[in-house]
């Protein structure tokens, strides 16, 4: 495996906050330093090897959507680039550069904001039991990958550790108040649908995607990453076809389908990667990004 593959921060003279599935977070007191590191997680169990060059494909990614979506709803960003950061980051550049951003200290919420405008993952698997996600009940017959007529939003719940939950949006609003809720809903749909479009020129369908929120001085404001390839589900659109979806994800599908392949109980120790799977998850990040952004 490269070298430059970063699993984890050790950053003298500051203090580590959390180490989420992926990211390291310090505080800096009035902000917080979030940097993306190379670990990726499956099934909310975090895999023993890092995929080269991710942290900074994810933080590249983030900070041209963030830029996108401002006139919807602020984000937490304050700046992205280390010859922007203070003074006192400035010896931890050479891994900072890239994946790292320094961000506003706003309070997060606790639900995670997912938008479909497909059937796929978890969604496909509960329509395929019920007929409907999360409370919301579906046409018969749609395949695997089929459009969905109407965008829907099936929130879930966000654990440090172990699995995420669906919930629907009426318990949703047992955790979150009522009119907050619905403005969360409101913005995650307006934000994918405008995604939507823009990729849509560019020759990917994003699928799905999840959004998590927090609240700065009272307001509501889009945190954490945006419409990567950790976050999201890309399809090239000229590959393209209801019912035959196999590995043509452009995002982390590709690993989740090695890790169903061998069986492995989605409990942890995860399994190792084998090299072909790790390379080849590296390009499909980059192919999003340079089809997204041109980077």
């Amino acid at each position: 495996m490269s070298e430059d593959v970063i699993l984890k921060t050790e950053l003298s003279g500051l203090k580590l906050l959390k180490r989420g599935k992926v990211r390291d977070i310090y505080d800096l007191d009035a902000q917080l330093l979030i940097i993306s590191t190379d670990r990726i997680s499956a099934f909310d169990v975090i895999l023993p090897n890092g995929i080269p060059e991710k942290g900074k494909i994810l933080t590249a990614m983030s900070a041209y959507w963030f830029k996108v979506m401002e006139d919807i709803i602020p984000n937490h960003v304050i700046a992205s680039d280390c010859k922007d950061f203070p003074e006192s980051l400035r010896p931890h550049c050479s891994i900072l550069k890239g994946r790292s951003m320094l961000v506003k200290k706003a309070k997060p919420l606790p639900v995670e904001c997912i938008v479909r405008g497909y059937i796929s993952g978890s969604g496909w698997k509960e329509y395929q039991e019920k007929g409907s996600v999360c409370g919301i009940k579906l046409p018969s017959g749609l395949l695997e990958g089929s459009e969905l007529s109407e965008v829907i939003f099936t929130p879930s719940t966000k654990a440090d550790e172990g699995h995420d939950e669906n919930i629907t949006f009426d318990e949703m609003k047992k955790v979150i108040e009522p009119k907050l809720a619905e403005e969360m809903k409101a913005k995650s749909i307006a934000i994918y649908k405008r995604a939507r479009d823009i990729a849509r020129n560019k020759g990917i369908i994003i699928a799905d995607t999840k959004f998590e929120f927090g609240l700065y001085n009272n307001r509501l404001m889009l945190i954490d990453e945006i419409l990567t390839p950790d976050s999201s589900r890309f399809w090239p659109l000229a590959d393209y076809k209801p019912g035959q979806m196999k590995d043509i994800s452009l995002d982390k599908q590709f690993i989740r389908n090695y890790l169903i392949s061998i069986n492995w109980d989605k409990k942890p120790p995860a399994p190792n990667l084998p090299e072909d799977v790790i390379c080849n998850t590296t390009l499909r990040y980059k192919e999003a990004l340079t089809r997204l952004i041109g980077k």
